[in-house]
C-alpha cells in the first residue's frame, strides 16, 4: 500500500476489451491502476465481430492500430435480403470515414485483446491480477475498498475509484444495487464461428437474410474467419440447436465448401441499460452499463467509447484539475449515444426477426418500394451530438466528433492525432496569447492546414477546443473557449 493509504488510483474489475482499454488510457495519463479478471488469459474465441472508424482511431491513440489491422479487414457492404434472395436494402461503407480510417472493420477479437493486454503490461503504473474475482466493496468519501478472491485467498484493494467492466451479469453492478432498464427485446440465436478452409466460397458481403422460416445473419470476421447466426424458432432449445446434427444442414444450405466450426453458442439478444452508471466512487462501463443486440455492430464499440469518455475525466479529477462532479457528465453524455444504437439495433432486429410469412411479405414489399424510391428504409445511425455541462452549449460543432485529417501516401500515412498527441487541443486561426494554443501556422499542422481551416470556415469560428476523447468542446473565440472549458471542469469556481 502507498503512503497515502491507497493501493492504486483506480481498480478496474474485468479485463475484456473495455477494461483493458480503460487501463491503457489511464496508465498513459499517469493514473495508477490495478486490473483484475476472473480468468487466467484472454478468451481464445471470437465474440464481437465489428468495430468502426472511431474505435480504430482509439486503437491508434494507444499505439496498436497497426497490430489490430493485421487481424482485421475493412467491413464490406451490408445487405438485407428477402427469403427469395431479393435485395431489400444495401448499405455501402465509405473507404475513408471522418476519423481517418475505413468506416468499419471485421476483426478477430482475441488478437485485439492480446494487443491491448500487451500494451497494459508495458506500463509500470498498471498491475494486472488474473484469476482474481471481485466479491464485495465498501466505499466512503475518500475511496473504495474491494475484497477480491484469488489463488492465495481473499485480499483487499483500496482505490480512489472502482470501475466495473465485468460484463452483462456484473457483480460490481449488483454490489451497488444497480437496476436495469429493459427494452423488452429478447431473442435467442445460435451463433457459429468458423475458420474458412482453402477452397471455401463464403459470401463477400455482410448479410441479413430476412426469412420468416429462419432469420439468419452471415458476416465476415477477421481474415480467414466467418460467422453465421440463426434465430431459434419457437419450441427450440439451446441443447437441441447446439447438436452437430442440427447445425450441419443449416451450414450445408449455404454451400460454402470447407469451413471448420471454431465456436458454437446460444445467445439471447436483448437491450438493457443500467439506470445509474455512477454510484459515488463506483462506475460502470461496457456491458455492465448497457447491452444491445448485435445487428448494428456497436456493442463493443459502445463500451470502448465509455472507456475513452471516462478515462480523461478520471484523470482530470484525480490530478486535481477538475471537480468530482465532472464524472456525472459521463452518463449524461454516453447514455443517449448508447440508447441511439440500442434502438437502432432493435429496429433492425425487428425487421429481421419477423416469423409471420404474411407480415414478412408486407415488410419486403414496403422495403422494396422504399428502395425503388431512393429512400432509406432503415433509421439513421448517427447519434446526436453530446450534450450536458462538458460541452459549450450553443457553440458550432459542440458535442460532435472532431475529424482526423489524413495526409501523405498509402505507404506513409500522416494523421492529425499523431501530430498533436494527447488532448485537449485549442486550435486557433492565428496565434493566441494562451498557454497550449496551437495556431494553424504550427508546422505540425502543415499537412492538415487546409482541412482544419475549412472546418473552422464552415462554422465561422476563430478556434476550436477538442477534448481528450476527440469530441468538440466548442468553437468560437479562443479566450471564450478556454474560459468555458475551465468552468466546465471546475463548476464551483466562478
Amino acid at each position: 500500500m502507498r503512503d497515502d493509504g491507497f493501493d492504486c488510483d483506480v481498480l478496474i474489475v474485468g479485463l475484456g476489451p473495455v477494461g483493458a482499454m480503460l487501463g491503457v488510457l489511464l496508465a498513459r495519463s499517469g493514473v495508477s491502476t490495478i486490473a483484475i479478471d476472473k480468468d487466467t488469459a484472454v478468451y481464445p474465441l471470437p465474440r464481437a465481430a465489428h468495430f468502426d472508424h472511431e474505435i480504430m482511431r482509439l486503437f491508434q491513440q494507444v499505439g496498436i492500430a497497426e497490430e489490430v489491422a493485421r487481424h482485421a479487414r475493412p467491413a464490406p457492404a451490408y445487405e438485407f435480403r428477402a427469403a427469395d434472395g431479393q435485395l431489400l436494402v444495401r448499405m455501402d461503407l465509405p473507404p475513408l470515414a471522418p476519423c481517418g480510417w475505413a468506416s468499419g472493420y471485421m476483426f478477430h477479437q482475441p488478437a485485439v485483446e492480446t494487443a491491448l493486454r500487451a500494451r497494459l503490461d508495458e506500463s509500470p503504473l498498471a498491475q494486472v491480477r488474473l484469476a482474481h474475482r471481485f466479491t464485495r466493496l465498501d466505499q466512503d468519501a475518500q475511496g473504495v475498498s474491494a475484497v477480491i478472491a484469488g489463488p492465495g485467498g481473499a485480499s483487499s484493494v483500496r482505490a480512489r475509484y472502482l470501475v466495473g467492466c465485468d460484463g452483462a451479469s456484473s457483480p460490481v453492478r449488483e454490489a451497488v444495487g444497480g437496476e436495469l432498464d429493459d427494452y423488452r427485446f429478447d431473442e435467442p440465436w445460435l451463433v457459429l464461428d468458423a475458420v474458412v478452409e482453402d477452397g471455401a466460397r463464403t459470401p463477400q458481403v455482410n448479410l441479413q437474410i430476412c426469412d420468416p422460416a429462419r432469420p439468419t445473419t452471415c458476416v465476415l470476421m477477421g481474415p480467414g474467419r466467418h460467422r453465421w447466426e440463426f434465430m431459434l424458432l419457437p419450441g427450440e432449445t439451446p441443447e437441441q440447436v447446439l447438436d452437430d446434427g442440427f447445425i450441419a444442414p443449416l451450414l450445408a444450405a449455404w454451400d460454402c465448401g470447407p469451413v471448420r466450426i471454431e465456436r458454437k453458442a446460444v445467445y439471447r439478444f436483448h437491450g438493457l441499460v443500467a439506470k445509474a452508471w455512477r454510484t459515488g466512487r463506483v462506475l460502470l462501463a461496457g456491458d455492465s452499463a448497457h447491452q444491445m443486440p448485435p445487428f448494428a455492430g456497436q456493442g463493443m464499440c459502445s463500451g470502448l467509447r465509455d472507456a475513452a469518455n471516462l478515462a480523461w475525466k478520471l484523470k482530470a479529477v484525480l490530478a486535481g484539475q477538475a471537480d468530482a462532479a465532472l464524472l456525472d457528465t459521463y452518463q449524461v453524455e454516453r447514455e443517449p449515444h448508447v440508447r441511439t444504437y440500442i434502438e437502432l439495433a432493435i429496429g433492425m432486429g425487428r425487421v429481421v426477426c419477423t416469423l409471420d410469412p404474411q407480415v414478412a411479405a408486407q415488410r419486403d414489399a414496403g422495403m422494396l418500394a422504399q428502395r425503388a424510391a431512393g429512400a432509406a428504409p432503415l433509421p439513421p445511425a448517427a447519434p446526436a451530438p453530446l450534450a450536458g455541462d462538458c460541452v459549450m452549449a450553443g457553440s458550432p460543432g459542440a458535442g460532435a466528433l472532431f475529424p482526423q485529417p489524413v495526409a501523405g501516401t498509402p505507404e506513409r500515412r500522416l494523421r492529425l492525432d499523431d501530430a498533436l498527441g494527447e488532448g485537449p487541443w485549442l486550435i486557433t486561426r492565428t496565434p493566441a496569447a494562451l498557454d497550449g494554443a496551437i495556431d494553424l501556422a504550427d508546422p505540425r499542422l502543415a499537412p492538415f492546414r487546409a482541412e482544419l481551416a475549412g472546418w473552422l470556415d464552415a462554422r465561422q469560428a476563430a478556434a476550436v477546443l477538442v477534448r481528450p476523447d476527440r469530441y468538440v468542446f466548442g468553437a468560437g473565440e479562443p479566450q471564450d473557449l478556454a474560459a468555458a472549458y475551465r468552468q466546465a471542469l471546475r463548476p464551483q469556481v466562478a
